[in-house]
């Protein structure tokens, strides 16, 4: 498949597929128009590169874990960089949840009369 129709099939930019090509994160063969043509599983490499992403892995530890995946290979370095990242993510996790809390918080607070927090947006609105 061309590099458009990849980009419809998951919902990436053209321009992000580029991007990870450049990184060694996508492969594709070129015709010899030079336009970049992809095997069907690319759908579910683009897809796991957007989750490992998501997750807030950088293209490098991506790069290092894909080999791993492509080999189905759970070696102990390829474990100990999943659990890393896992306990960074863990710590993100916790980091949000506090400043959550501390935004509840907050908004407590402001919905108490005696704040002087009263107004409402329809307030500013008619103001």
């Amino acid at each position: 498949m061309r590099i458009g129709e990849l980009a419809t099939k998951t919902g990436v930019s053209v321009r992000a597929l580029r991007y990870y090509e450049e990184q060694g994160l996508l492969g594709a063969a070129r015709s010899s128009g030079g336009q970049r043509h992809y095997l069907d599983d690319a759908v579910d490499r683009v897809h796991l590169i957007q989750m490992l992403y998501a997750a807030g892995l950088s293209s490098r530890t991506i790069l290092d874990l894909l080999p791993c995946v492509d080999a189905k290979v759970n070696t102990p370095q390829s474990r100990a960089m999943l659990r890393a990242e896992r306990e960074r993510i863990d710590r993100q996790i916790n980091q949000l949840r506090q400043a959550r809390d501390r935004l509840d918080a907050v908004i407590a607070l402001s919905e108490s009369p005696a704040s002087g927090c009263t107004r409402t947006n329809a307030d500013v609105l008619v103001a």
